[in-house]
């Protein structure tokens, strides 16, 4: 696990040992504990926007006897597409998964980063944007895993949620390809209010099945 102090020491590092300034977007856990809202993360998500930005943060990371792990991309995410560059030190105590404008079903949209604006710079050439819990909620809501459930219970806990903004991303989503936004969105959502976990406005969950029949329609 990696907790806050860890993670900012070790984006200090980079930092300094990157050639040149990149802007890279954070997700996950990595975003969440950023915004205080999680202690400790299993990897460092982080999205870029370009290829060769990407790349040049892999080869820093090599620099620092990081190593690409294939292997752990099919364990974690099978055959699917859109999956992340993975890295880790040897000893196994840090992964770096590393995302290419897509993550897996998910596209990282330009609203998703205009809204990205809480901003952190680490050594002299790390810019770090975090993410929103409005688009983390989205982006977790469509893997199905239990550590994703997790975080999202503590996200609409948190209760600092625009569902404006999250049902016009869901919406987004759709017209961008990821056809399980809405769906995924609000099963989730369902599964969690029904056991009693979290509490979400009935208004919210009409809205969105809404327009998940309007999508339903539009392929009809």
């Amino acid at each position: 696990m990696i907790n806050i102090n860890t993670q900012e020491a070790l984006f200090n590092e980079i930092g300094r040992a990157l050639p040149k300034k990149l802007i890279v977007y954070s997700i996950g856990g990595t975003a969440m504990m950023l915004l205080g809202l999680k202690n400790e993360t299993f990897d460092i998500d982080l999205v870029f926007d370009k290829e060769s930005d990407r790349n040049l943060f892999i080869e820093t990371l090599e620099g620092m006897k990081f190593k690409k792990d294939d292997k752990r991309v099919i364990e974690t995410y099978g055959l699917k597409k859109n999956t992340p560059a993975m890295l880790r030190l040897e000893s196994g105590d840090f992964i770096f998964d590393l995302f290419l404008n897509k993550i897996v079903s998910s596209v990282f949209s330009d609203g998703m980063k205009k809204r990205a604006t809480q901003t952190h710079e680490f050594g002299s050439n790390l810019v770090i944007k975090v993410a929103t819990t409005n688009d983390i909620l989205i982006m977790k809501s469509v893997t199905g895993r239990t550590k994703d459930n997790e975080d999202i219970i503590a996200i609409i806990n948190d209760n600092k949620l625009n569902w404006d903004v999250i049902l016009e991303e869901a919406n987004e989503q759709v017209l961008l390809g990821n056809e399980h936004a809405i769906m995924g969105l609000g099963e989730n959502l369902e599964k969690l209010i029904n056991r009693k976990i979290i509490s979400v406005p009935k208004s919210i969950i009409d809205k969105l099945w809404k327009l998940f029949n309007k999508q339903v329609k539009g392929k009809k």
